[in-house]
């Protein structure tokens, strides 16, 4: 879109949504846009914004003739090249992506639950149409993640990955190891300095980082997953006789997504996992993300930053405007880079039961002679070896009959475990169902982010 009386070349934008995200984006837009243009040789001119309802507050100023509730006409408008999702979820949002790639426009996307339930279909879309679709800011928000496993690592082979990417988890996690305090205590002051949700479940429960792994699955490993199949566990379920613990072995605790190729399948999971201190993940504070890489040319590789939060991501959506917009300057085919993360189709994810960790088991029993001998021979029967355990009576949640018994196995199969602690939590002595966290560095990936 030309202007004649201006040899600067315009690129006409739309958002659809001004929610948070989008007022930074309009933010960026406007206080670096002599930056930008000199950087792309171009301007990048917001031509609509759909939003839901005019009246809502939002935190900046715009020009009220750009507002419009009328998405499908935005779609359609032929002074748009590129159209900005940032509406959330996976219903109207893949309506909108679907008809914008339909009419021709390039897409950014912050929407990593579009992407990982739709991803195949989004992607084989724009490849049709020659396109591109650019979604750096879906995972770990400012960090340039996607840019890193696309480009920076394009002629290696990711072999694992072990990432914090919810920074909602994260900053109760980190907030529970230095206090101490409970779980709802903590994030009920999340949620109150805005770190967590009114809904905090997505975050809390692992849903976002499942949805996440999903998206890093397909750049790393060239396939897509299931993401309702990928093993997911919340944090709710760590008390802070776990931290007290883990520290006493060396530990911290912290979310991790991790993923493995297996060649015929993935390994991936969300949970909370024991890591040891001198990882460099163990010292990701408060709502910051990190993504741990190793791959077989590189090594490992660590990528470090703010996983979220209005400048951060906004950032990433306008460097993927910026990006698209070289690729139509160069005349570029980088929608047909861009459609392939999912190279080689969808293969099956690992079953539970077979991958390999050690574990942390914390078990509640009655207090009497015996009880630590007749779980070592459980746990023996089904070839779980143990590292070291603990008795503590000073644990006692239930009085002086209860005590507290901290074990830490060698690395085992996973379906062996649980079919020992389903005998052992069979046992009259057992008071309730043992606590299960998995422990990083099992496997070939013991040196992972070592300091």
């Amino acid at each position: 879109m030309t202007d004649s009386a201006n040899p600067i070349r315009e690129i006409g934008v739309a958002l659809l949504g001004l929610g948070n995200v989008g007022a930074g984006v309009i933010k960026l837009l406007e206080e670096n846009a002599a930056a930008i243009e000199a950087r792309l040789g171009a301007r990048l001119n917001v031509r609509a914004i759909a939003v839901r309802a005019f009246d809502k507050r939002r935190r900046v100023e715009v020009d009220a003739s750009l507002l419009t509730t009328d998405i499908e006409g935005t779609l359609a408008r032929p002074d748009v090249d590129i159209v900005c999702e940032l509406i959330g979820g996976t219903t109207d949002a893949r309506t909108a992506v679907m008809t914008a790639i339909a009419h021709g426009r390039h897409v950014v996307t912050a929407n990593k639950a579009l992407l990982a339930e739709h991803g195949r279909e989004v992607f084989a879309a724009a490849e049709a149409a020659g396109v591109d679709v650019y979604y750096e800011a879906a995972v770990c928000g400012g960090v340039p993640i996607i840019r890193v496993l696309r480009e920076g690592l394009a002629s290696d082979r990711v072999e694992h990955i072990h990432g914090i990417v919810n920074g909602t988890s994260n900053y109760i996690l980190s907030t529970m190891t230095a206090t101490g305090r409970g779980f709802a205590d903590v994030l009920a002051e999340a949620q109150a300095l805005g770190y967590a949700e009114a809904d905090p479940t997505l975050d809390v429960g692992g849903g976002d980082a499942a949805h996440k792994l999903a998206v890093l699955v397909g750049l790393c490993f060239g396939t897509a997953v299931d993401v309702h199949a990928i093993s997911t566990e919340g944090i709710d379920t760590v008390e802070p006789i776990d931290f007290r613990s883990a520290e006493r072995f060396g530990y911290v605790v912290k979310g991790l997504v991790i993923a493995r190729d297996h060649g015929h399948a993935i390994e991936a999971r969300v949970h909370p996992t024991l890591v040891p201190k001198n990882w460099l993940l163990a010292d990701v504070p408060g709502a910051k993300n990190a993504l741990y890489v190793h791959s077989y040319a590189l090594g490992a590789s660590m990528y470090y930053g703010a996983g979220a939060g209005m400048l951060p991501t906004a950032m990433a959506v306008v460097s993927d405007m910026i990006e698209i917009s070289r690729n139509m300057l160069a005349r570029a085919a980088g929608a047909r880079a861009m459609a392939r993360p999912f190279a080689q189709g969808q293969r099956p994810l690992l079953p539970l039961d077979d991958i390999r960790s050690r574990y942390y088991l914390r078990l509640a029993v009655v207090d009497e002679a015996g009880v630590l001998g007749r779980i070592m021979t459980i746990l023996g029967s089904h070839g779980i070896s143990i590292a070291q355990v603990v008795q503590d009576e000073s644990a006692a949640a239930d009085g002086a009959a209860t005590t507290h018994i901290f074990v830490i196995t060698h690395e085992a199969r996973e379906g062996n475990l649980r079919s020992a602690l389903r005998e052992i939590d069979g046992l009259p002595v057992v008071q309730r169902p043992t606590v299960v966290l998995r422990i990083a560095g099992a496997g070939n990936n013991g040196n992972a982010g070592k300091q």
